[in-house]
């Protein structure tokens, strides 16, 4: 059993894998204080992994602050050091960013369990906190990809920067016309993300030689797809845990 963790900018997504799937998972908000994130993963981890310690634990992260604390957590939990994907070991995919530094390791893994689950050319499209739409070529390559703000993040700019515009509950919109304030919000976000992305995933299409398929992961995932139709292949929302457990496995096998 190994347990897999992916650190993103408002949530913490915990794995327990075992037998080369991913068989329980939680989540914790990337809290305010290190005493409250300490505490909360601290709960998550024992629920987990059950009082039984991992064989391993992996680390993708694009936080460094919050890295720290998780690292120390499952240190005092579990007696580990955990292993951390971009530092500790390599994603083992063919990088061609201009500056490949600058690719966030989420990304790359995600890119690399696309491409290993559901093959090359494929284009995988994730709804977090930020809106990554990211490419692997035929040949297997990461080519690059596309970054805009997420959902959450664009109805909170809303709220915060207009003097009558509220607070939304984010959920799919009732129609393209909202008859009311949070439902005409809701409207241009999940509308106006549908087309947007649909178009930028025909355009991305078209730079890609041969048939590229289109996987969706994130936590608005599932609330976006019906705003995508006809444009996803695969939605898979432990996209990056499965691809943490794909290096893993490579690990062992040196």
């Amino acid at each position: 059993m190994i347990l897999a963790i992916d650190i993103g900018n408002t949530a913490i997504t915990l794995g327990r894998i075992q037998g080369g799937r991913v068989i329980a998972r939680a989540q914790v908000p990337a809290a305010p204080t290190q005493a409250i994130l300490r505490e909360q993963l601290g709960a998550a981890v024992r629920k987990l992994c059950r009082k039984k310690c991992p064989e391993d634990v992996l680390i993708c992260s694009v936080v460094p602050s919050v890295l720290k604390v998780t690292e120390k957590v499952i240190a005092g939990h579990c007696g580990l050091k955990p292993t951390v994907i971009g530092r500790d070991i390599k994603v083992p995919v063919t990088n061609c960013y201009r500056y490949p530094r600058q690719v966030g390791q989420d990304r790359l893994v995600g890119a690399y369990a696309a491409l290993k689950l559901y093959g090359a050319p494929v284009i995988v499209v994730d709804l977090g906190t930020a809106i990554t739409v990211d490419v692997v070529s035929r040949k297997k390559e990461y080519l690059g990809g596309i970054i805009m703000p997420g959902i959450r993040l664009s109805a909170d700019m809303l709220f915060q920067k207009t003097a009558l515009l509220p607070k939304v509950r984010i959920q799919a919109p009732r129609s393209v016309i909202g008859r009311d304030t949070q439902n005409s919000i809701l409207s241009g976000i999940f509308y106006g993300y549908g087309e947007m992305l649909t178009g930028l995933i025909e355009r991305v299409s078209k730079e890609v030689k041969g048939r590229p398929k289109v996987v969706i992961t994130g936590g608005y995932a599932h609330l976006m797809k019906k705003f995508l139709a006809g444009h996803v292949d695969v939605i898979d929302r432990d996209l990056v845990l499965k691809g943490i457990m794909l290096i893993r496995r490579i690990e062992d096998r040196r």
